[in-house]
């Protein structure tokens, strides 16, 4: 097991970061934003709740949610529009630092493509470094997302990370984020960071080895 000093040291010599979205790279979760815009945030906020806490395997959550939202790919482009990233303090700093130093960035999430990519943009992170769900639609209705996206069930980030391991070799990928899901996704990721800026899950506040809650926390560690 690592400690939390081997965890900062893979970290100032990290060769890929992959950061979770919702809750870490943006203060809110995306999913029960749109559930309100839709006007159904209640019942979407049970659920996530629940996903969180790990009671129920992440694709039923997802599915029910999605079920709940019904949102047309009209109501989607109207939500994306009219709802820029709030981005988390520190995060478009660190990000650009990583770049600087050229640490390939990849955001890795249970959330959708068509949310994220604006995001994506604004920070300079190609969309072949996203990977999130996609909505499907037909005749502009909700028809269902994509089941092939390794990030539809339980365990997907892991199955993610495996994926550019071995592509790119990677030998110190760090995984950041706040979730039950992320911690899970380490290994195959080499080091995990606990965020807890916006939420503090604590489960994850327990077992992670480094937690933090602020991000200048990473890049004073980058700087070191």
């Amino acid at each position: 097991m690592l400690t939390k000093e081997a965890v900062k040291q893979i970290w100032r010599s990290a060769d890929a970061v992959c950061f979770d979205v919702d809750s870490t790279v943006i203060e809110d979760e995306a999913i029960d934003e749109m559930a309100e815009f839709c006007g159904v945030g209640e019942q979407v906020a049970a659920w996530t709740k629940k996903a969180m806490g790990g009671s129920v395997s992440f694709r039923e959550a997802l599915q029910e949610r999605l079920k709940i939202i019904n949102a047309t790919e009209k109501q989607v482009q109207d939500f994306v529009e009219n709802n820029p990233p709030k981005f988390t303090k520190g995060i478009e700093t660190l990000i650009k630092l990583l770049q600087r130093r050229g640490v390939p960035v990849y955001l890795v999430s249970g959330g959708f493509k068509q949310v994220i990519l604006p995001a994506a943009r604004l920070l300079k992170i190609p969309a072949d470094r996203v990977f999130a769900n996609v909505l499907l639609f037909e005749d502009g209705k909700y028809a269902g997302f994509d089941k092939e996206q390794p990030t539809s069930e339980s365990g997907g980030k892991g199955r993610v990370i495996s994926i550019l391991k071995k592509k790119y070799g990677y030998q110190k990928l760090v995984m950041i984020g706040d979730g039950a899901t992320d911690m899970e996704a380490c290994p195959p990721g080499d080091a995990f960071i606990g965020f807890g800026g916006n939420q503090i899950r604590q489960k994850v506040q327990l077992e992670a080895k480094w937690f933090v809650t602020d991000f200048n926390e990473l890049i004073s560690e980058l700087s070191r």
